[in-house]
């Protein structure tokens, strides 16, 4: 089995060369970014990031006592009107970073502690991430890569990060393509979500936890309850227990804020209710997805709640 270094080696190229006609998300925008052409993700050459840091708040086996290594790029292959991180995801805040300075933010937050590298947003960059591993894993790189994406990918990119990715944090935000369109200006969402899922699962699998609780590979599934079943919940969940498996780990979130744009679209303008939230774990119950996460309030807070153990 080659390792991370030798199969980034050999898809290097491969990956750079589809940022001359840009065709690495669903978008296909076409434009030359090796000459400054920006398409949909308003992203050239370099990439941009926001932050990076030891983050305490994501799902329990990714944060785990000493945080995962969060890098946040700027700019996104989603324009979702309510996204809480507009501010860098829609309005491109951030600075720009080579590929060596990229490799260093890794190695620094390995030296941090920090149990995984959290790729968040990585879709529109993934080249310009994989040369960065080149760097890094000879340096020393050797916690495991989360790739933490909203989903909207295509199924043959993520074929290319087999045996790079250790750990897919993937979005299922909705099972509805005249949504996905309304919402996140995201045209045939659901078509192209649950093939790159279904590609994720058969890459990496079930999620696998240590005895300290901490992920090590596996898929995790995310799903954004939105006010008005805008997300599409029953449909999503059938899914996941028909076409992917029935032990996949979800998270559940409740988290949803009226932000940005929501003002213009009345029947997502205001927060998720106790009742909704409670209608999708039962439909979770009723596919009998018992692994993953749940949370008992309804505040900001991301997962306050339990881990549901199989029956």
């Amino acid at each position: 089995m080659p390792n991370k270094s030798e199969i980034i080696e050999k898809i290097l190229e491969r990956a750079f060369k589809m940022l001359e006609s840009c065709c690495i998300c669903p978008r296909k925008c076409g434009v030359n970014r090796f000459k400054g052409e920006r398409g949909f993700c308003k992203t050239g050459l370099k990439p941009l990031v926001y932050s990076f840091m030891a983050h305490h708040g994501e799902e329990p086996p990714i944060s785990g006592k000493s945080g995962s290594g969060t890098i946040f790029f700027s700019n996104c292959n989603m324009g979702c009107v309510y996204c809480q991180n507009y501010e860098f995801s829609q309005q491109g805040r951030g600075r720009e970073e080579d590929f060596d300075g990229l490799a260093g933010i890794m190695l620094e937050l390995q030296k941090q502690g920090c149990h995984n590298i959290n790729l968040v947003t990585p879709t529109h960059i993934m080249p310009q991430i994989l040369k960065a591993l080149e760097i890094a894993l000879p340096k020393g790189l050797k916690i495991p890569i989360v790739y933490n994406t909203g989903g909207y990918e295509l199924p043959e990119i993520i074929k290319m990060l087999k045996g790079i990715v250790d750990v897919y944090l993937a979005d299922m935000r909705y099972a509805d393509n005249e949504n996905a369109l309304k919402y996140s200006c995201a045209p045939d969402y659901p078509k192209y979500n649950m093939a790159s899922i279904k590609e994720m699962h058969r890459q990496v699998g079930v999620a696998e936890i240590d005895n300290d609780g901490i992920i090590k590979k596996g898929l995790v599934i995310r799903h954004l309850v939105l006010p008005n079943n805008i997300s599409g919940t029953e449909k999503i969940m059938k899914f996941i227990k028909k076409e992917v498996c029935a032990d996949t780990y979800i998270s559940l979130m409740s988290q949803y804020m009226p932000y940005y744009k929501v003002s213009g679209y009345k029947e997502i303008s205001r927060r998720l209710t106790g009742r909704e939230y409670e209608q999708a774990k039962g439909i979770m119950n009723k596919y009998g997805l018992h692994n993953g996460w749940v949370q008992e309030s309804y505040g900001l807070e991301r997962f306050a709640g339990v881990h549901i153990k199989p029956k």
